[in-house]
């Protein structure tokens, strides 16, 4: 545990563990989702933006500028080691020969690990044992999409998987000693404050490595957009949000290590996002109140024999 922080957060995790300071690098690969080009679905997530959650990249340019351009940023501010972030859509629904020239097109020695987000339910052997491969040159992590254990609210979402596709697909990334992390969004709004403690408890059992939470963002044509705009959706307050990020801190273990508390809305389109504030004045509010509250990661983590 940081004693800085009242969890165990990702910066000082890296730091600890290669020795200096490490940033990821995101990536657009030209990914689509079987939730949008027809094999599930077509409309994809119900919140989910054209960039398929990779608004941070800029997806005109390829894969090497991408990487190349970061790099030479982050190399300003004394940053010298990186992990590339394969970020927008489902970055492992490709026939394996196109992910193996994609990955390994990003890697080089100042490049510590591979980081590949996709869905639960696109994690196919092949895919596991590719990944496994690539072990022996960097460390190698893959990103699960799980937003809530809540089955019904997994349904409103129209995400398409259902929880266990998620347990199946860490169980068996975890036997090809992939480090897992899980995406989770504390404040549904069809989720209750037990659902937040379940879904914690879930990545607890599960052992995953990391996880990502954030709160819910609403922007222009996406189903929720229209939702919203029809006040058929409501958000919960920002007071609401960290009291629910607390209590999910509070309910996992605390050898998990968290990526993220909070993260900036997409930059155009945006109908909701963080109630008008930065991510570091969340940040900051999460702090304080876990300190006035005397909290931390892991206080109510006594619910597995072991």
């Amino acid at each position: 545990m940081n004693f800085n922080k009242p969890y165990n957060d990702l910066k000082t995790h890296l730091k600890k563990r290669y020795g200096e300071l490490v940033y990821r690098i995101p990536i657009a690969a030209g990914f689509t989702c079987p939730n949008r080009d027809g094999t599930k679905g077509t409309r994809g997530c119900i919140y989910c933006d054209s960039t398929g959650s990779g608004f941070s990249v800029d997806d005109e340019k390829n894969i090497k500028e991408q990487v190349e351009e970061r790099k030479a940023t982050l190399k300003k501010r004394g940053i010298n080691k990186f992990i590339a972030y394969f970020q927008a859509m489902s970055n492992t629904y490709a026939p394996i020969n196109k992910l193996e020239s994609l990955y390994s097109s990003v890697l080089n020695d100042d490049v510590i690990a591979l980081d590949v987000s996709t869905r639960p339910d696109l994690a196919p052997e092949d895919v596991l044992n590719l990944l496994e491969v690539y072990k022996n040159r960097v460390d190698v992590m893959i990103e699960f999409g799980l937003q809530t254990s809540n089955k019904t609210t997994l349904k409103m979402l129209n995400r398409r998987h259902e929880v266990n596709d998620f347990i199946d697909a860490v169980i068996r990334a975890k036997n090809h000693k992939l480090e897992v992390i899980a995406h989770v969004i504390v404040n549904l709004p069809w989720d209750s404050v037990e659902d937040v403690i379940e879904t914690s408890k879930l990545l607890s059992s599960l052992n995953v490595d990391g996880v990502k939470i954030h709160s819910l963002y609403i922007v222009e044509n996406t189903p929720l957009g229209h939702m919203f705009k029809n006040n058929r959706v409501s958000v919960c307050t920002l007071e609401e949000y960290i009291e629910r990020v607390i209590i999910f801190l509070e309910y996992l273990s605390p050898e998990i290590v968290i990526h993220r508390l909070a993260s900036d809305p997409p930059r155009e389109g945006t109908l909701f996002g963080n109630w008008g504030r930065s991510k570091i004045e969340i940040l900051n509010k999460i702090h304080s109140k876990m300190k006035v509250k005397k909290s931390y990661q892991g206080k109510k983590f006594n619910y597995l024999n072991r």
